[in-house]
């Protein structure tokens, strides 16, 4: 028989490639990887673990993926709410980060929000926000993967001058971190309205020489698009076309107000979609197309935004919101339904960062990043359908237990990586210090 590392024995195993749910089956982990996915019978023939888990009430999935966060903003989480977005920033959140925005409460905030998406089955997240070395540094304290976006403004902040600040900032923590193997870089001017053309025409210089994606928040808002076609002639996602910045890696956030030729640009010429549903609700910013952009063959994954925006970073429950959100907007209760969601969450979203080859789905070779949900409890039975559950049924707190690259990070509800109490402290002094 073969020794190996870690064997995960569950109820139900879906791998998302392909799609459906497997019983009586287990995961079979080495060195980091997915060795195989295989009936229970044959992995007692065939390996001797040095650690065997058996959970046969849960579900294993691959590790959600929450493709678009501020992390660092959860130490701002429901501190200016019921506000436009305009307002939102101007008057609220700008002010305080110019104020408050610093190694230190990057460093905090990230952790805090790094400890709950583990908690809620996330393994990975795309983040947007300054002090990107803060962010890595805390990323990889909790073991979660991370690309972080090397932010880029047309305006000063206490953290940068100007486009050539911020991408020279950048850059550096890039070079610093690029050999660690939970992080990945991206560049991330904030949005067209943020970033003038010599900004985007340096960006897309970049990004071309260093083989670098592009995320940006594109037609989040009505507003957004009007002033676009006033100033440019363009919708926000023209400009950036005609700019060179879309392709196949070009990552458009909420990307709620396309017009028809924008869809017919993103088909033609690649590119993903992160729908970020309850913070587009919550900011009144309307509802994205999802399943026009999908019947277009065009790549749509999900992100929470900053705690700011949404108040949680719950890919779990953005996967719910998402699916019902779609049905409701198209009249169509067809439309996104369970398994479609989950692989929007998972395989789409590693697609949409360049990770696909390394994760988003349980097949043998990828990383090891596996969640396993608690369906057994009375409030989730009876269960026909475990991935219907994981949409309808589960929440967050489900979860409870989360390897990321074969390391176990959350075991039985715990963290094995933080210790909550100076969590909640840390969190509780930055309370104090925003008020």
């Amino acid at each position: 028989m073969q020794t190996i590392d870690l064997r995960l024995d569950a109820g139900w195993i879906v791998p998302v490639e392909p799609a459906g749910a497997l019983s009586g089956h287990a995961a079979i982990v080495d060195g980091g990887r997915i060795a195989a996915i295989m009936p229970v019978r044959a992995a007692d023939e065939a390996f001797a673990a040095h650690t065997h888990v058996r959970l046969p009430g849960h579900v294993l999935i691959p590790g959600l993926i929450n493709a678009h966060t501020h992390a660092a903003m959860t130490l701002f989480r429901g501190i200016a709410d019921d506000i436009p977005l305009e307002s939102w920033l101007k008057q609220h959140i700008w002010p305080r980060e110019a104020r408050f925005v610093a190694p230190e409460f990057v460093y905090d905030g990230t952790r805090l929000a790094a400890a709950e998406m583990l908690k809620g089955g996330v393994t990975c997240f795309n983040d947007m926000y300054f002090h990107p070395d803060a962010a890595a540094r805390a990323s990889v304290e909790l073991g979660i993967r991370a690309m972080l976006g090397i932010v880029v403004l047309d305006f000063p902040t206490p953290y940068a001058s100007d486009p050539d600040a911020y991408l020279q900032l950048g850059l550096a923590v890039r070079d610093a971190w690029k050999h660690a193997p939970l992080l990945g870089f991206s560049l991330a001017p904030h949005a067209p309205y943020t970033v003038g053309d010599a900004g985007w025409e340096k960006i897309v210089m970049y990004a071309r020489q260093l083989d670098l994606p592009i995320q940006t928040h594109v037609a989040e808002t009505m507003l957004e698009v009007s002033q676009s076609r006033e100033r440019c002639g363009d919708t926000p996602l023209a400009r950036l076309h005609r700019l060179g910045v879309t392709g196949p890696g070009f990552i458009g956030i909420h990307a709620v107000h396309l017009a028809a030729a924008d869809l017919d640009l993103l088909a033609t010429h690649g590119g993903h979609v992160v729908h970020c549903p309850t913070s587009n609700m919550k900011l009144g910013s309307g509802i994205a197309p999802v399943a026009a952009l999908r019947a277009r063959a065009i790549n749509v994954t999900l992100g929470t935004d900053g705690a700011a925006s949404n108040n949680r970073l719950d890919i779990l429950g953005e996967m719910r919101m998402a699916s019902l959100l779609a049905k409701v907007a198209g009249s169509d209760p067809a439309v996104l339904p369970a398994h479609e969601v989950l692989e929007m969450a998972t395989l789409g979203a590693a697609r949409a960062l360049g990770l696909d080859s390394a994760t988003g789905s349980l097949v043998p070779g990828k990383q090891a990043d596996i969640v396993a949900v608690d369906l057994s409890a009375s409030t989730a039975l009876p269960c026909y359908d475990p991935v219907s559950h994981l949409v309808h049924v589960a929440g967050r707190e489900c979860v409870t237990d989360v390897w990321v690259g074969g390391e176990r990070v959350v075991a039985d509800r715990v963290l094995a990586r933080a210790d909550e109490a100076e969590l909640t402290a840390r969190a509780h002094l930055w309370q104090e210090r925003l008020k």
